[in-house]
Order: structure tokens, then sequence, then C-alpha cells
């Protein structure tokens, strides 16, 4: 997650995800007290960060987004050097 001077607003489906015996976190965050979109966030095992490109209007849309990843390409697609999603 970035270190900015502003406070961050975690949504409450940001956490843990393990399929397939592989864990990543989820962080779905925005500028607290803001209106601003949602950023997608995907961190594995060795802190290597996946970060989608533009923002979400609702968490729950990042949050599926997350999901359709994984159903398209798999979990382990963030423990690999996979390019940038989105």
């Amino acid at each position: 997650m970035p270190s900015e001077d502003h406070e961050l607003e975690l949504s409450p489906l940001s956490g843990p995800v393990m399929r397939e015996g592989v864990t990543v976190l989820v962080y779905i965050y925005r500028f607290a007290g803001t209106d601003e979109g949602w950023t997608l966030e995907v961190v594995d095992h060795e802190d290597g960060s996946t970060v989608w490109e533009g923002a979400f209007d609702t968490d729950v849309e990042a949050y599926e987004a997350f999901e359709q990843c994984i159903q398209e390409d798999g979990i382990r697609t963030f423990t690999e050097d996979a390019p940038t999603r989105h």
C-alpha cells in the first residue's frame, strides 16, 4: 500500500485470500473522507505488488475484479512474474 501523507480508508473486503494453497493479501483502499475511486492492490508472499490501473467506483467492484482475475488466470498469477493487470 502506498505510504502517503493522507489517511487511507481500507475496505472491509480487504484481507488475506487463500486458494490452491497460495495466500495473497488483497488491499482495497481510497483516501479517507473522499468520494474518490477505490484502488485494488494484491500483495504476494514475497511482498510483490500488483496494482490495477484506474480506480473502481465501489469496493465491491474492485473485489469482483480480483475474483474475476482468479477465475480466469488462477491465484498463482500473483506469485509469478506477470505483467500489470487491467
